[in-house]
């Protein structure tokens, strides 16, 4: 999925006042945290996650395989927080053309 720069700016406005709710370990992607991660994204469109790695590339590569994984786009990182977003079926989140 890809975001406009406009609709990713959007996004990131609303993220910034959410917490993490899903925090990556040192053992990375597992099968239970994808699957806590399509759950969480299903039932809130736009999450944080926080990922405990220290090298900026690793951490990089983690967040974009949290989002091939999950079908979701990437918002942002910053620090060691990716913001995903992916619509729900019947989407609260009414992105700006």
């Amino acid at each position: 999925m890809n975001l406009s720069t406009r609709q990713s700016r959007y996004l990131r406005g609303l993220a910034h006042h959410l917490n993490p709710l899903v925090t990556v370990g040192k053992q990375g992607m597992t099968p239970a945290l994808t699957k806590e991660l399509d759950r969480v994204l299903a039932d809130h469109e736009l999450i944080k996650v926080r990922i405990i790695v220290d090298d900026r590339d690793e951490l990089r590569a983690t967040a974009a395989g949290l989002t091939e994984a999950t079908q979701a786009a990437l918002v942002q990182v910053i620090g060691k927080i990716a913001v995903l977003y992916r619509p729900a079926a019947e989407p609260e989140i009414k992105l700006p053309h």
